[in-house]
């Protein structure tokens, strides 16, 4: 059932006398009734997604995020925490209705300490990602998760999605880079897990209970995140290979002659080149290659070193066929245009027409595989698709997303999109994988993912939520029917 226009079942408007506790608990520049205002917080920037609310709160403080949950689990009001609103599975959008509030952590942009010796930083749950970024950096550091969204995107929700971006091979998600959490739980109480520890046995880890719950089990106000040391020297390559099997063949080359310095690995099909020319003026620098990779290497220097090996191991690619061609960009003009055609992707998609979205991970050894018995499955009910397929091969996360053919409206293609995903997640259940790799479950993946998961796992869930939001407050609607 696609629920991006329903109300939450039962589900009353907000009572007056609530939505003023609520304001007098943020103080005037804590919330905003401007429908104006309100729009941006529960409009989707992608898929159609909707809600409605009568107040969108904007606590400048943990403390008040306690208040304002204490006031909505008394009255029974559904909480919709949210971040950068930048999400791609309606995660953070409020059902219609007016029933529930947007809860923005927008103005909780504190960086609370910098430990270079401990290679970790404490900052609030609204920092931008490339602000952390940034200020990494000051201290001669990197934090290492990067996604086109980085310039909106805010920490919170990337970790309340256990986010991945392109260097997750070498640094893994987001849940990988966090050393403690503070969380605001669903009664309105402080944990504060703002442990700067990387070895703490004494008891659960709480912390992993909340990375990637989308706000169902508590809501993230701050975290301390892991810093590395920041690389000195980085090499790029677009390589053209003859097939999906050679890619994860010139993956294995790479790792054996370089070893960790693999920062990303990013595998896309033509198309994605062919649609950034047409729908957005980008250069394709190797035109009829059915296949490139674009890869990354870093290291501590000195300058030049990742260049030198990366051309020896992309000369070993070539003299055994795993690739036909290879281009290392001789300046950061050169680099940043090849990234661009890989960030782009989304906007590309738009323009280009109707596609359906599949954020999906199998074993690397079987991305072949998927993808060649994906794309026979859908030619064989939908001849003339187009297959815009990318993504971070290197940890066996594939964006496929089959384009409308170019004699269907998008209307007629956005019809499909349950038969076409039931293709696509049926035959990743089958080859063990994952109908969400990095995106989230959300409102999009939640009937689908109920439907494949296993029954024991979906229970287990249910009891984690049912003890720790027993009124079912946070985030209603998401991730668990």
């Amino acid at each position: 059932m696609d629920d991006r226009l329903y109300p939450l079942s039962g589900a009353a408007p907000v009572p007056p006398e609530v939505l003023e506790r609520l304001k007098a608990a943020v103080g005037p520049r804590g919330f905003t009734e401007d429908p104006a205002e309100i729009a941006p917080h529960v409009t989707a920037w992608r898929d159609g997604w909707q809600g409605e609310v009568p107040l969108v709160l904007r606590p400048g403080t943990t403390a008040e995020v306690a208040a304002v949950v204490r006031i909505c689990a008394e009255a029974g009001v559904p909480v919709v925490p949210q971040s950068g609103n930048t999400g791609l599975t309606g995660g953070g959008q409020p059902h219609m209705g007016g029933s529930e509030v947007v809860l923005s952590l927008a103005r909780m942009t504190r960086i609370r300490e910098v430990d270079p010796l401990n290679d970790s930083m404490t900052v609030e749950a609204g920092v931008i990602l490339q602000t952390v970024q940034e200020e990494a950096a000051k201290h001669d550091r990197l934090f290492p998760l990067s996604l086109a969204a980085e310039g909106t995107c805010r920490i919170g929700g990337n970790l309340s999605t256990n986010a991945g971006g392109v260097q997750v091979l070498r640094y893994g998600n987001a849940r990988a880079l966090v050393l403690g959490l503070e969380v605001v739980t669903a009664q309105g109480e402080i944990w504060d897990g703002l442990r700067a520890l990387r070895k703490d046995n004494a008891g659960y880890d709480m912390k992993q209970v909340f990375l990637g719950s989308e706000g169902t089990l508590g809501i993230i106000t701050a975290a301390t995140l892991k810093l590395f040391p920041r690389p000195k020297d980085s090499a790029v390559a677009l390589v053209a290979v003859p097939s999906a099997e050679a890619g994860i063949e010139l993956l294995a080359l790479m790792k054996a002659a370089m070893g960790e310095t693999v920062t990303a690995f990013e595998l896309m099909h033509e198309i994605c080149f062919t649609l950034a020319t047409q729908t957005m003026g980008h250069e394709d620098p190797m035109p009829g290659a059915e296949w490139r990779v674009l890869l990354q290497v870093d290291g501590p220097g000195p300058q030049g070193k990742m260049a030198e090996a990366l051309e020896a191991a992309l000369g070993e690619a070539l003299e055994k066929g795993i690739a036909t061609d290879a281009v290392i960009p001789s300046s950061l003009d050169q680099t940043q245009k090849l990234w661009r055609i890989r960030e782009d992707q989304a906007e590309v998609q738009q323009r280009a027409g109707a596609g359906i979205k599949h954020d999906i991970s199998v074993p690397v050894s079987r991305i072949p595989e998927f993808v060649a018995r994906a794309d026979a499955a859908l030619a064989a009910v939908y001849p003339g698709f187009r297959p815009c397929t990318f993504g971070h091969a290197g940890d066996g996360n594939l964006h496929y997303n089959p384009i409308r053919p170019e004699d269907w409206t998008d209307a007629a293609w956005k019809a499909e999109t349950g038969p076409i995903n039931r293709i696509v997640h049926d035959l990743v259940a089958e080859m063990t994988g994952s109908i969400t790799a990095e995106h989230g479950v959300g409102r999009l993946r939640m009937h689908e993912m109920e439907r494949l998961k296993d029954p024991v796992e979906m229970a287990l869930m249910r009891r984690l939520k049912a003890a720790l939001d027993p009124a079912g407050i946070l985030n209603p609607g998401k991730l668990l029917p």
